[in-house]
């Protein structure tokens, strides 16, 4: 992900609200399943992204001390929306999640080129986007289990009748 014409200061920003964004979105998606592990995997992905949150606020007032942390409507820098229409299966929302973590993995992959190389931002920078390629996995996998049972539960509906 090329960065170059933005600034920091928008790219923190955006950073920002990415994570506060996807710390709602987990947290929505959390309620509309019924399925407790999933819920508590969602659960643990807002919590995750609420703590990158807190770092980059940190970043972001150490960098730019006089200002106050003001979340654009819109961020300049192309990042794929998540949202939630509460009509789509919870694979399509967690598909929607997974593009979200792969955009996310590369945007801090290159906002750490904004930071000295092997300084503590760039390392958790770094770090971080390991991270968002974690989450990609786990909710990869939770994606694909989601479809095998939206797949049973659409060819048959009594599947989980009892005897």
């Amino acid at each position: 992900m090329n960065l170059d014409k933005y600034n920091l200061e928008e790219l923190l920003l955006t950073a920002i609200k990415s994570e506060v964004e996807s710390n709602k979105y987990y947290l929505n998606v959390a309620k509309k399943t019924d399925n407790g592990l999933l819920q508590d995997k969602l659960e643990f992905l807002a919590k995750e992204e609420e703590k990158h949150r807190l770092y980059i606020e940190d970043v972001y007032r150490n960098h730019f001390p006089e200002k106050e942390i003001k979340l654009p409507k819109e961020t300049p820098v192309p990042l794929p929306k998540i949202e939630i229409d509460e009509d789509s299966p919870v694979s399509k929302l967690i598909k929607n999640a997974m593009e979200a973590e792969k955009a996310a993995h590369d945007f801090y992959e290159a906002l750490s080129g904004y930071f000295e190389t092997n300084s503590k931002i760039h390392n958790t920078l770094l770090y971080f986007s390991d991270m968002e390629l974690g989450h990609y996995k786990i909710l990869k996998m939770e994606k694909e289990s989601m479809e095998r049972f939206e797949e049973a539960d659409v060819y048959w509906p009594m599947m989980h009748a009892g005897p």
